[in-house]
């Protein structure tokens, strides 16, 4: 959500109206106009003069660049010269004549490698009067700021572009608007354009133009949502450049700070799924030792479908499970949330094997977002004594099985099932396993056998990696090292961080 920045409102920005003071003075210097204390005569005469020098260089320079819906690929419609005159609409009063100012020089220029600064400002006008003069502006390098003209949000729908950076809004006088409301023309919020204009450039900064006379509207606009307001008596080329770049990058910052607040908001959301998918185990009273270990993907920034739990009934029997769901995202782990809480639930109330596996799949069915999404499930319970397990696989890799001096071994995998999700009438054997006095059972999901080997396209596959837990068994490590250093060389003969997300859990009897 939005994060409210404080506005502090006056009729004109201090920073606005310092550059406008600046460059009245410098125009002023420069048609010889004269200092404090000499006649008003020729001050008038300087300020025309600069005025002429203004519409004579804009008219040289084509005058600021316009493009409207009227507009055809063969050329745009003749460019009216700026003549330092600031007047909007026939209700607006006569605009005394401004100085021409001059471009923003590129030594006091702040670039930032990136956006606008790169590319130009683009200005989109939108008022009654899409022919009134405007004064030129200039962007941070000096360049002229491109101005762009509509009557209605119909036409300046037609024109906004991805290009365009500024919106400003021609408010109707207060007198026309409320002369319109009582006529039926418009609706009764006057600041119904500029939410329209809100909606419809979510990224773009926007400016509304009103009267000096209608400074709580103009504060009203800012609340609504706009970045800044500008009075027409007050404006000339100086202001207004000055207030587009200022609202430019305020809008940026915004933009800037929300994305933060964002991922701050989806940070906490996906630290909530881990939790429901990486619970704490239920082991009270089993002598079983639980480890686990889990390392997101590099592909994707948001949490995937990896889940695993481990609980242990009142007979003593120990059960344990891990899983993956296709895909990534935030659908794709709440349903990895899903099931391993129906998985933990079910097993209370004493399910196990097929029909275990049955009812997980019912619930996949009903809770999945499309019908393509698929699980695929590993369990394993343990009897209390700890010497047998009983092993039901649905389209997962096989558990691992090691011993102390002995090489690692897969379980049998040829009587698994599909994928939950797969076939509506599937059916996952149970198989009877022999566990032995003491041994080590690893759980896995797919992200830890299909990373590369080397610079080919080589993967490490289970013989691969019950070959590097064996080894790492070998050196002494057990528990969280020896989950910790397997993914870590896993990783390495990957070249860099996997793909997929990894999901390890063990278990271990001495």
């Amino acid at each position: 959500m939005p994060v409210p920045v404080p506005h502090q409102r006056s009729a004109v920005l201090s920073q606005q109206a310092a550059v406008a003071e600046h460059a009245r003075a410098d125009a002023a210097w420069a048609a010889g106009a004269p200092t404090q204390g000499e006649p008003a005569v020729r001050a008038a005469s300087a300020w025309e003069q600069a005025g002429r020098g203004s519409a004579q260089a804009a008219s040289d320079r084509g005058g600021v660049s316009r493009s409207s819906p009227a507009e055809t690929g063969e050329g745009r419609a003749p460019a009216e010269p700026a003549t330092g005159l600031v007047q909007y609409g026939a209700d607006c009063r006569e605009a005394r004549p401004r100085a021409a100012t001059r471009p923003f020089s590129a030594d006091h220029a702040h670039h930032s490698g990136h956006g606008p600064h790169d590319q130009g400002l683009t200005l989109l006008l939108i008022g009654e009067d899409p022919n009134s003069p405007v004064p030129e502006m200039w962007d941070w390098s000096g360049r002229r700021v491109r101005l762009r003209t509509a009557r209605n949000l119909t036409e300046a729908e037609r024109l906004l572009t991805d290009d365009v950076h500024c919106i400003l809004l021609d408010l109707a006088p207060p007198e026309r608007a409320e002369r319109e409301a009582a006529g039926g023309d418009c609706p009764g919020d006057e600041l119904d354009m500029l939410r329209g204009v809100l909606r419809m450039a979510p990224a773009q900064a926007v400016l509304v133009l009103t009267s000096e006379t209608d400074a709580e509207r103009a504060a009203d606009a800012v609340r609504v949502g706009a970045q800044d307001y500008l009075f027409r008596d007050e404006l000339d080329g100086a202001v207004l450049s000055r207030a587009v770049r200022y609202a430019v990058e305020r809008k940026r910052a915004d933009l800037a700070q929300r994305q933060l607040t964002e991922s701050r908001m989806l940070a906490q959301e996906n630290a909530r799924l881990e939790r429901g998918l990486l619970p704490t185990p239920l082991l009270d009273g089993s002598d079983l030792r639980f480890a686990a270990c889990y390392r997101p993907g590099r592909s994707r920034a948001l949490l995937g479908g990896d889940f695993y739990d481990t609980v242990r009934t009142p007979d003593g029997t120990v059960h344990a499970m891990i899983g993956d769901v296709c895909g990534h995202g935030p659908d794709e782990a709440a349903l990895g949330v899903e099931l391993r809480i129906a998985w933990r639930a079910l097993t209370f109330a004493g399910l196990c094997g097929d029909e275990l596996l049955s009812t997980l799949q019912k619930v996949l069915e009903h809770e999945r977002a499309d019908d393509e999404i698929f699980a695929t499930l590993c369990t394993v319970d343990i009897s209390p004594d700890g010497r047998r397990a009983g092993l039901c696989l649905a389209g997962h890799p096989a558990p691992l099985l090691a011993h102390a001096g002995r090489t690692p071994r897969l379980l049998p995998y040829e009587s698994g099932g599909p994928a939950l999700g797969l076939l509506p009438h599937a059916r996952w054997p149970r198989r009877q396993v022999e566990l032995g006095g003491s041994w080590s059972l690893m759980m896995y999901t797919d992200g830890l056998i299909e990373g590369r080997v080397g610079e080919g396209n080589q993967r490490l596959g289970q013989e691969g990696m019950a070959e590097l837990v064996g080894r790492q068994m070998a050196s002494g490590l057990r528990g969280e090292e020896l989950l910790d250093a397997s993914v870590r060389e896993v990783r390495d003969l990957n070249g860099g961080e996997l793909t997929d997300d990894v999901a390890v859990l063990l278990l271990d009897r001495r």
